[in-house]
């Protein structure tokens, strides 16, 4: 055992290392100039489109919904761990490398949003799939390289989706309220069962009411402190700014740490390449590809620009407040003990309680994706399967240890990014045509 965990550190390491991670960041750049800067232009109408009222059309859910079951899988325990971890790791400059990979990640999102629509099917039971497997199968018209997404998406749901998310929930309750980790087992899969069971249209319901919840939650709690402390948001943004170019207060302090940590932890956080969401936005009721193309890509926005930003400020605040260090924590425990310093009494609570809601969220959200893969692999008859073995891996999650699963989850949600932007890169062609067909089917009044 200790010999395969050592040779998943080893892969993992090479998954997550350097060359991924200009991979994936080189697409969003690449995507940005070939869409001459879509994501910022278009950044308005995006948002006009997620909360706006639109014309039913064909597909499963709603836009907002598709975007709110993207969300539930993507806002997790990343957005309040992973930026701590970027912040011990790589120093405060590490939060404006976020900032840069999310910046370029919506045209990513973007790209995928649209190819997502563009290549979808409706399978037999009438509802809609998409997702990379099916843009890589019928716009590249390679098969067997969809088939290897699929495989590396269902084997990573297990673990990234399910397991790994319920002990993070499991440990988290019984560490504010002492409440046994097979009892929190119990509760959360009865409750992820009553939702995974029903399907996307359950799945869509229930994020659309849990995402805005959590997320403005958490973002409120995150401004009260702000707004409270305001003498230390001009030096925490200054130190963000500088410690980027210059790697101060990062490991070895080299700038290269503030970067390689900002930029993993922020494609961790909003899954930006991954091909995660565009398997959610496959089922939107959209009218073209390029219109949910425009809401997929706000979720990079909404995740890492606005809900990352909160903790990652904060984060630094603190670290203002303490001289030098972070006092020799990290994760979860360092977002709490900040949050708790500088709200007193209440801040660490609104982190509890998030990282309780934005888990169970992603174990929503992720059994969709990894049933659309399953499924894909295996065939419609497979669905009720697959929700059961998931449904059991959430309550295996609560009560196991889980190091070499959290390895192999890690590894297995970075493969998923390398025939998603192999797909990406190669029909970036159809994105830029479908952007194009939209401005000009707009401006004829044939779309609204």
């Amino acid at each position: 055992m200790q010999n395969l965990q050592s040779i998943m550190e080893t892969v993992s390491g090479w998954v997550w290392g350097p060359y991924m991670l200009v991979l994936i960041v080189g697409t969003g750049i690449f995507l940005t100039f070939r869409l001459l800067f879509w994501q910022f232009r278009m950044l308005p109408l995006a948002f006009k489109q997620v909360f706006g009222k639109h014309p039913s059309h064909e597909g499963d859910i709603s836009q907002f919904g598709s975007l709110m079951t993207a969300l539930s899988a993507t806002i997790g325990t990343g957005n309040i761990a992973g930026v701590a971890t970027a912040c011990v790791l790589g120093g405060p400059g590490a939060v404006f490398w976020m900032w840069m990979t999310a910046l370029f990640g919506m045209a990513t999102k973007y790209g995928e949003g649209v190819l997502a629509v563009k290549y979808r099917v409706k399978n037999e039971r009438g509802e809609m799939s998409g997702g990379p497997m099916y843009y890589i199968e019928r716009g590249l018209k390679w098969k067997w390289l969809a088939l290897i997404f699929a495989f590396f998406g269902a084997v990573a749901s297990f673990g990234i989706g399910s397991s790994v998310q319920s002990n993070t929930v499991a440990l988290a309750v019984e560490n504010g309220f002492g409440l046994e980790t097979w009892v929190t087992g119990i509760v959360i899969t009865a409750f992820s069962a009553l939702v995974i069971l029903g399907g996307i249209k359950w799945i869509s319901r229930a994020a659309s009411f849990i995402v805005p919840i959590m997320a403005i939650g958490y973002v409120a709690g995150g401004l009260i402190i702000i707004f409270t402390h305001l003498d230390l948001v001009g030096p925490a943004l200054k130190m963000i700014f500088t410690y980027a170019f210059t790697g101060e207060a990062a490991v070895g302090g080299a700038i290269g740490a503030a970067i390689r940590y900002g930029v993993a932890r922020g494609v961790f956080s909003n899954e930006a390449g991954m091909g995660s969401a565009p398997i959610a936005a496959a089922a939107a009721k959209t009218d073209h590809p390029a219109r949910q193309g425009l809401v997929s890509m706000t979720g990079t926005f909404i995740d890492t620009i606005i809900v990352c930003s909160i903790t990652g400020i904060v984060l630094v605040m603190g670290f203002i407040m303490t001289g030098s260090d972070f006092g020799g924590q990290t994760g979860a425990v360092l977002t709490v003990s900040t949050f708790n310093k500088l709200l007193p009494g209440v801040g660490g609570w609104i982190v509890t309680f998030g990282i309780i809601f934005f888990a169970y969220s992603t174990i929503l959200g992720w059994s969709y994706y990894g049933e659309k893969c399953a499924t894909y692999l295996l065939g419609e008859k497979f669905v009720f399967p697959y929700r059961i073995i998931y449904i059991l891996s959430v309550f295996i999650g609560c009560v196991a240890t889980l190091d070499l699963v959290w390895l192999f989850a890690d590894t297995f949600n970075g493969l998923m990014a390398i025939p998603n932007l192999i797909g990406l890169l190669l029909l970036s062609g159809v994105i830029v045509k479908e952007s194009k067909d939209f401005i000009a089917r707009r401006k004829s009044g044939e779309l609204y």
